[in-house]
């Protein structure tokens, strides 16, 4: 957790996009935590989960309090075993006060496996947040009514 000065954590959270309108001001669209894989039409469902690409947007958000200067943010995506999968850092400017920095991560993400995934969310080396989603494999199977 911060200390009393800063800097200090607004929002950190998955969606299917960021709006950023003229003035700044950003709106996330359809927030996110849990992500289900269906098979696809046509393909008999699998017993286990096929690999996945899922493209989603992490946001990010601090703001400075006390804190002056170039921080460094750093992103750990964990698995569901807490193994690390990828690892991204940003270059982050706190200029006091409210002043903050927004952080809009557009991301492509190979999942192999249901289960409870985790975005940590560092400051400086400082964990500030973690941030879950949860995936779920649906193998549905579709049989055809009988004929009356």
């Amino acid at each position: 957790m911060a200390d009393e000065g800063g800097p200090f954590l607004q929002a950190a959270l998955i969606c299917e996009r960021i709006l950023t309108e003229a003035d700044g001001t950003v709106s996330a669209i359809r927030i996110i935590d849990r992500f289900f894989i269906t098979p696809n039409p046509g393909q008999p469902p699998a017993a286990t989960m096929p690999a996945v690409v899922m493209s989603h947007t992490l946001f990010v958000t601090f703001k400075s309090g006390a804190v002056h200067g170039r921080l460094t943010a750093k992103l750990v995506f964990r698995g569901p075993s807490g193994l690390k999968l990828q690892e991204v850092s940003i270059p982050v400017l706190l200029e006091g006060d409210e002043r903050g920095a927004n952080l809009i991560i557009p991301y492509q993400i190979q999942v192999e496996e249901e289960g409870l995934y985790w975005f940590d969310v560092y400051l400086d080396d400082k964990l500030m947040t973690k941030v879950p989603f949860r995936v779920i494999y649906q193998a549905t199977t579709f049989t055809t009514p009988p004929q009356l």
